[in-house]
């Protein structure tokens, strides 16, 4: 019976638990729906907290955007890649040109001279050309060109006026070649087997137009290289990409067509391979020959 008791007066409980909360529920809802929760206090945006926290959100902003820019550092214009001419703002077309320039052995000695091959803009020459890093005796040229100067005019003892037999120290009588660019016309001399054409003298790397043509005033080609030719019908493969003006792209087409034709007649025949430059067709043909 005493149990029976409790059990009831917990459940009377409960009852009177679950009443209260629905009204209590009940009264929110009014308080809600009836009650004008509105301001018109306005909230003014101006003041000097808010406007100094504004500025603080702004600055910290332009310091995440600076961290995200990429850094530039000095680097040598000449061996810009596509990622690097990108990242510059460099369009594809002037990358291509310095490319294509590049393709050709020679090498931009000056930010003018950069403009003048990739045909960038003021604006963006200005801003890149603080960080452009030449070799040293690029830029030391100018103090060892006016010391020079005094005794260019001065007759000077040579031993030939032949290109292909002039010493180092032939050349270093020209204003504008010292040491190096003496040295680097001999190698390239060699590696050519000796000048055919007076422009070939253009292809050796740091030698200036204007140089070229004080050397072509007192050398000249005067006896014809002998140059020892290759079979293209039955050389190798690193035997023909040895030879100057062939690279690899152009070797593997050459031998593709050499398989393709089994034999070539004519050397001239080499003129019928797609994308063969035929600007560089006299130089390739003084290595090369069919038998």
């Amino acid at each position: 019976m005493k149990k029976n008791k409790l059990h009831f007066w917990y459940t009377k409980s409960q009852r009177n638990g679950v009443l209260f909360l629905i009204i209590l529920i009940f009264l929110a809802q009014l308080v809600y729906v009836f009650v004008d929760f509105s301001t018109t206090d306005e909230v003014n945006l101006n003041t000097s907290e808010i406007i100094a926290f504004e500025k603080e959100i702004d600055s910290l902003r332009n310091v995440e955007i600076e961290k995200r820019k990429p850094k530039l550092f000095p680097f040598n214009p000449n061996f810009i890649t596509d990622f690097k001419g990108y990242q510059l703002g460099m369009s594809t077309e002037e990358i291509d040109r310095l490319h294509q320039f590049r393709l050709t052995d020679k090498y931009v000695n000056s930010a003018q001279e950069f403009q003048k091959v990739t045909g960038v803009s003021d604006s963006l020459l200005l801003i890149i050309s603080p960080y452009f890093k030449f070799p040293d005796w690029v830029t030391n040229k100018k103090v060892v060109a006016s010391s020079k100067q005094t005794s260019f005019n001065k007759e000077v003892n040579i031993s030939t006026n032949d290109i292909n037999l002039a010493t180092q120290e032939d050349f270093k009588t020209i204003n504008g070649v010292g040491d190096k660019l003496s040295e680097r016309i001999i190698k390239y001399r060699s590696k050519l087997q000796g000048f055919s054409f007076d422009d070939q003298l253009n292809e050796v790397w740091g030698l200036e137009d204007v140089v070229v043509k004080r050397i072509l005033k007192v050398f000249s080609i005067q006896s014809i290289p002998t140059i020892k030719k290759l079979n293209v019908n039955t050389a190798k493969f690193k035997e023909v990409l040895a030879i100057p003006y062939i690279d690899y792209d152009l070797c593997k087409k050459i031998f593709e067509y050499r398989d393709e034709v089994a034999e070539l007649q004519d050397i001239a025949e080499l003129r019928n391979i797609k994308d063969f430059p035929q600007k560089k067709y006299d130089r390739i043909v003084l290595y090369l020959n069919a038998e």
